[in-house]
């Protein structure tokens, strides 16, 4: 099965090498270009008038902006850095016709012919850049060329003054605007203003509010102050309950009870009457055990009792003041209610104390309560008063600002109009203009860049109208079959071999019959033409080659060479070979290597000679090639390759020979190829690289397709090995040496 190397999907773009070997190829084309273009460049450098150019710069700024205070006397000029030039729009109106047409008037007497056309072809009006930032600046720069250098300062003199006195009259226009729009708002604002204040004021007034929203965050703080006085009470109200029930569970008395009993135990006079009365009591207890109660002591000791008791009432009524409660409390038994100890009577000063605590804390608490509510029933009425508040103030705020802006704008488009306005600095002002042109060097610079691109053009237009394969890969692509290898072209004037390798008969053949050749050495470097050969047999269809048929689809493509090539490898490889040329039309093999060539194949085609029985014979230790010569050209060389007699040479020649090869005539334009095709094994096709083109080779290898053709032979390609050598000199050497 034979192996392709086409591909149709190959990657077909040109690579960085291609490009360089086209360039290479047509490197007559793309000389001839480029030096045309150098020519041209320098032509016309010598033929163009000089050409000069002045310059006008000028610091553009917004003709509204003011000056500021502190620079007006300096004479420096004000320039807000919030206020940007646009460029496109400033550029836009220094290119009007109006101001052009100004300049032209100006111009017209000095120059009669200038138009507004003529200046805005040659003024060019541009933005100037910062060196370090790039940044736009607010300079703009005028250039204009010409012919003359006088001419182009005297239209750029000619511009500057147009340009300053057309800022200075849009300046004014825009002030006066300005100033009149401003007279025309400040009465209407100035009444409203005071319809702001008038509105306020009444508010003020009838809600008795200054500030609501910090009297409002007071009543908010003082609120906040009450609520958490109320949370310090209630506590000290709820400790002191505590301590209260407390004191109340030690003494087991009531507060008024305690505090009675603790002012009775307290006073002299009622423990000395009460010490009377246990005295009285005493000895009425002793007296009632002697005597009974209708005994007159006893009855002197109870009227004693009952008047003591009596002195101690009024004492009790004289301790405890005019407390009716505490009185009541000692009615029952005043006896008891004074006798406290040390300890006790503390008890009952810390319990009123608690009992006063408790009380304190309760009638704070109310009266904060009430506070609290004071205050809350006043704050709901804030939120409305705090709404009304924020819509007249700051109405009042933002008229008073914008009557003030207006004032002061007022007074600066005043100043402004009385001082002459914000005028445009000249930075630059234009002089005699400078030659530009023409610079022979950079217009051959130019001439050699346009010849470089138009001779690449130049170069590929040709390689495109070429339809020649010029490379190994090209002719892979082309061809649907196996590259078998590449060779070296060899110089058809080559006269002296470098290397002995083949010697020569010294004495024809006494029969029709082939030379017979004797391969001394191989070199080397011919082992690139083992390789092709092993290709073939690798690549063959028929399992033993035994026919090989050498072609090209044009003539002179060393196929000649190839076939003895071939022939040399393969006795090397220990085959024995015979070499015929088949090419009765333009025979080859025998100039090649200086045979006589009086009998060949067309005598064997055109006779009913037998064919000699000495064939393929070998000498020991020796190499040899049997090579039969083309003949005597025919008239009809057609008529010989299709006849009977051309297979049965080709049958006895397979017998008595391991492989016969085929030097056969070109493909295109003859039959003879196909028909000696016909009898071989295997065809290989020689494709010159360089001088065969597409269109040929895709014939031949369709006209060759339905025979047994192996592959393509790459003469001239990439990487080829001189591999045939020349043996007419040695040839000629041997003669010479015979005679």
């Amino acid at each position: 099965m034979l192996q392709t190397n086409f591909h149709p999907d190959t990657e077909t773009d040109a690579g960085y090498g291609q490009i360089f070997a086209v360039l290479l190829r047509r490197k007559w084309w793309f000389l001839s270009v480029f030096c045309l273009a150098l020519v041209l460049a320098a032509v016309y450098t010598q033929k163009t008038k000089p050409t000069y150019k002045s310059t006008l710069q000028l610091l553009v700024e917004p003709n509204y902006q003011g000056k500021k205070e502190t620079e007006v006397n300096s004479g420096k000029q004000y320039a807000d850095a919030n206020v940007e030039v646009d460029p496109i729009t400033q550029l836009s109106l220094m290119r009007r016709s109006d101001l052009l047409q100004k300049a032209v008037n100006k111009l017209r007497a000095q120059y009669p012919d200038i138009s507004v056309s003529d200046l805005k072809k040659s003024i060019v009006l541009t933005q100037v850049t910062s060196d370090d930032s790039k940044a736009a600046t607010k300079i703009f720069q005028a250039d204009y060329t010409t012919n003359d250098p006088v001419k182009t300062q005297a239209v750029l003199k000619a511009m500057q003054q147009v340009y300053l006195d057309d800022n200075r009259k849009q300046q004014e226009i825009r002030l006066t605007k300005g100033l009149d729009f401003i007279n025309k708002q400040i009465p209407t604002l100035q009444e409203s203003v005071a319809q702001a204040e008038s509105n306020l004021e009444r508010f003020r007034k009838t809600q008795n509010l200054i500030q609501p929203e910090s009297q409002a965050n007071t009543l908010i703080q003082t609120l906040g102050n009450i609520e958490q006085e109320q949370r310090l009470i209630r506590t000290q109200y709820n400790d002191a309950q505590a301590r209260f029930i407390s004191l109340q569970q030690q003494l087991n008395r009531s507060p008024k009870k305690a505090l009675v009993a603790s002012r009775l135990s307290q006073s002299t006079r009622y423990q000395s009457l009460l010490n009377e009365v246990q005295k009285t009591e005493l000895a009425l207890a002793q007296a009632r055990v002697k005597f009974t109660d209708q005994s007159s002591k006893v009855r002197d000791l109870l009227d004693q009792r009952q008047s003591q008791l009596a002195l101690l009432k009024q004492e009790v009524g004289r301790t405890l003041g005019q407390d009716p409660a505490a009185e009541k409390a000692t009615t029952d038994n005043p006896l008891v209610e004074g006798q406290l100890g040390q300890v006790d009577i503390n008890l009952a000063s810390q319990l009123a104390e608690a009992q006063t605590n408790m009380s304190a804390a309760i009638a704070r608490d109310r009266v904060l309560s009430q506070k609290e509510q004071q205050i809350r029933s006043q704050l709901k009425l804030f939120p409305a008063l705090l709404a009304e508040y924020g819509r007249l103030e700051p109405a009042v705020l933002l008229k008073r600002e914008t009557l003030q802006q207006l004032m002061k704008a007022k007074q600066q488009l005043s100043l402004e109009i009385a001082r002459g306005g914000f005028d445009w600095q000249i930075v630059e002002e234009p002089q005699l203009g400078g030659k530009t042109g023409p610079n022979l060097q950079q217009n051959l610079l130019l001439g050699a860049v346009a010849g470089l691109m138009l001779g690449a053009v130049a170069a590929f237009l040709r390689e495109s109208a070429d339809d020649a394969v010029h490379t190994t890969a090209e002719l892979e692509r082309q061809v649907a079959l196996p590259l078998l290898g590449t060779t070296a072209k060899l110089s058809p004037d080559r006269t002296k071999a470098s290397e002995a390798v083949i010697k020569l008969p010294f004495g024809k053949p006494k029969v029709l019959a082939p030379w017979t050749v004797q391969v001394l050495n191989w070199p080397s470097s011919w082992e690139a033409m083992d390789l092709i050969y092993k290709n073939i047999e690798l690549l063959s269809s028929v399992s033993t080659l035994k026919s090989l048929m050498i072609t090209a689809a044009l003539p002179s493509e060393s196929k000649s060479n190839l076939a003895l090539g071939l022939a040399i490898s393969a006795v090397r490889l220990h085959k024995r070979v015979l070499l015929i040329d088949a090419d009765l039309r333009h025979p080859s093999l025998h100039k090649h290597l200086n045979l006589p060539n009086e009998e060949g194949l067309s005598s064997l085609l055109s006779s009913d000679s037998t064919i000699p029985n000495q064939l393929g014979i070998q000498s020991s230790g020796s190499a040899f090639i049997d090579i039969l010569t083309s003949g005597p050209i025919p008239t009809d060389p057609a008529n010989l390759l299709s006849s009977p007699r051309m297979g049965q040479l080709m049958a006895a020649f397979e017998q008595n020979y391991d492989l016969v090869i085929l030097d056969a005539p070109p493909v295109l334009g003859l039959v003879d190829a196909i028909l000696t095709a016909s009898y071989c094994a295997g065809v290989v096709l020689v494709a010159d690289v360089g001088r065969v083109t597409r269109t040929e080779i895709t014939q031949a290898t369709s006209m060759l397709s339905k025979l047994n053709l192996i592959g393509v032979v790459a003469n001239g390609g990439e990487g080829g090995t001189h591999y045939i050598p020349d043996v007419r000199e040695q040839r000629a050497l041997k003669q010479s040496a015979e005679v």
